[in-house]
């Protein structure tokens, strides 16, 4: 795969919807542009966290122990699953935040994209270090277009209270499905 088409290909993944994405979105909605772009760093130092060490060792781990691909997958179901109950009954008047450092890196970590990009994407021998300078970059310029989008959205809501519950709401059961996705997926697996 050339250069070009690896920086697309980090591109296309990077900008589906996803849980990561959801409370990127949630954060610029929340927050506002400025304040949710801090997040960012959260978010790239947890892929990096899962890629490195997957691009390095990652196949050679996963097929000696087979069960360890189904039981990520099912990991990362569960947290998805208590990230969407969390948003779906968090109390505005407590705090107007529900996307916090934590939580993202977290839920960055048990990414099922991380797998993807840290197992099939980005190693190389020849060029990772080219590699994880593309992904890099792709994950802080996607990451600004989603919390633009949810700043967009507030500035579309006036940051009404009832406006950004619902979009919590719909953020939460857009998780949930990603959560029964994941369990069938590692199931499966």
């Amino acid at each position: 795969m050339s250069f070009v088409e690896l920086t697309l290909a980090i591109l296309v993944l990077l900008i589906t919807p996803g849980p990561t994405n959801t409370l990127i979105l949630l954060a610029g909605a929340e927050r506002g542009l400025a304040r949710a772009t801090r997040l960012i760093p959260v978010e790239l130092a947890a892929y990096l966290s899962v890629v490195i060490p997957l691009a390095l060792i990652g196949q050679s781990t996963l097929d000696a122990y087979p069960g360890l691909r189904s039981g990520v997958a099912v990991l990362a179901a569960i947290w998805v699953a208590i990230l969407a109950a969390k948003l779906w009954h968090h109390d505005p008047v407590a705090t107007d935040r529900s996307v916090d450092a934590r939580a993202l890196f977290l839920t960055t970590l048990v990414n099922p994209k991380g797998l993807i990009f840290g197992l099939v994407l980005l190693p190389s021998p020849d060029r990772l270090q080219l590699n994880l300078i593309a992904f890099s970059l792709s994950v802080v310029g996607v990451a600004l277009v989603w919390a633009t989008f949810g700043a967009v959205l507030r500035q579309g809501s006036g940051g009404q209270p009832r406006a950004l519950s619902g979009l919590r709401r719909l953020a939460s059961v857009f998780l949930a499905g990603m959560s029964v996705l994941l369990v069938v997926r590692g199931v499966g697996a």
